[in-house]
């Protein structure tokens, strides 16, 4: 989940903002202070934009890491929808990460008796693509013969 454009826009303009109250000081040391501040704005949201991952055996959001066979129905939800599911339809004994300004949500089901959560449900700006890749990855890793 990289930040958005505008995120990133908006956090480059730090760095004329730093040059600016630098400017009546040194102007030079103003422009190379801002320039380093814009960059490192930008790559410090990029560096710390949660990851959605999908291996062969598990789903890892964030930090947040879980087995494959333990997840059940996934839903996706975009909109009207996804508003409901990140907002009153969230459950407590739900574990999330939502991200503003990311319009898509996924959640799924946790299919283990001993876990208190009940759902995982996560931003993502293409849940559909998420939703295919982890039931790719569930059929890929289900052995030859079975019935998931």
């Amino acid at each position: 989940m990289s930040p958005s454009l505008w995120a990133l826009v908006s956090a480059a303009v730090c760095g004329p903002m730093v040059a600016l109250v630098l400017a009546p000081l040194d102007s030079v040391v103003g422009l190379i202070v801002g320039i380093a501040v814009g960059a490192l704005v930008v790559a410090g949201l990029i560096a710390l934009s949660p990851v959605i991952e999908v291996t062969g055996e598990r789903l890892r959001v964030g930090r947040a890491s879980i087995e494959l066979t333990y997840l059940g129905e996934i839903e996706t939800f975009t909109g009207d929808a996804a508003r409901q599911a990140r907002g009153p339809g969230l459950s407590s004994s739900s574990w999330h990460l939502l991200r503003g300004g990311i319009d898509g949500v996924v959640r799924i089901a946790i299919e283990d008796d001993d876990d208190p959560v009940t759902h995982w449900v996560f931003s993502s700006r293409t849940p559909a693509r998420v939703a295919a890749v982890i039931e790719s990855a569930r059929a890929t890793a289900a052995p030859a013969g079975s019935d998931a």
